[in-house]
């Protein structure tokens, strides 16, 4: 399950997307994507200075300053941006790619079902999790609306 953070977090973005696809995009505050999105204020500082420090939004200070996208959508991975946000997504340490850590209570790794079961159904996950970015939420209403929860 994503958290709550992460969430907020393809909220933003999705709003941050529309208002990048507009003729004339502007910086939007903190302020206008939490009501645009319908996420709390107090949640988008830390969310948003996290999703800046990797280079996915900028920051424009000023009287027309805010946040804007500097990738393009199709250049932001879903699967990245729930590892910025949330962690490792593998469901067994011992599965994860980038942080790998050996199960404490596992003495033979090769031979462990629930690693062999886990395994497989991973597989799947990151294969479709792998392929999703910003643009295809952008482009469909119905996968947006469950980020959403609309």
């Amino acid at each position: 399950m994503i958290t709550q953070k992460m969430k907020y977090a393809l909220k933003a973005l999705l709003v941050l997307g529309d208002e990048a696809s507009r003729d004339r995009p502007e910086a939007l505050t903190i302020e206008e994507i939490a009501r645009r999105s319908g996420t709390p204020k107090r949640f988008l500082e830390q969310i948003l200075l996290e999703i800046r420090n990797a280079g996915i939004v900028a920051s424009i200070r000023g009287r027309s300053g805010g946040y804007m996208l500097i990738k393009r959508p199709e250049e932001i991975s879903i699967s990245e941006l729930l590892r910025l946000i949330d962690g490792p997504i593998a469901p067994l340490p011992c599965l994860s790619r980038r942080a790998y850590q050996r199960c404490e209570d596992c003495t033979d790794e090769a031979s462990c079902r629930l690693r062999r079961v886990f395994a497989e159904v991973f597989w799947s996950y990151l294969i479709l999790i792998e392929s999703l970015s910003l643009a295809d939420m952008l482009g469909s209403d119905e996968v947006a609306a469950q980020v959403a929860g609309a």
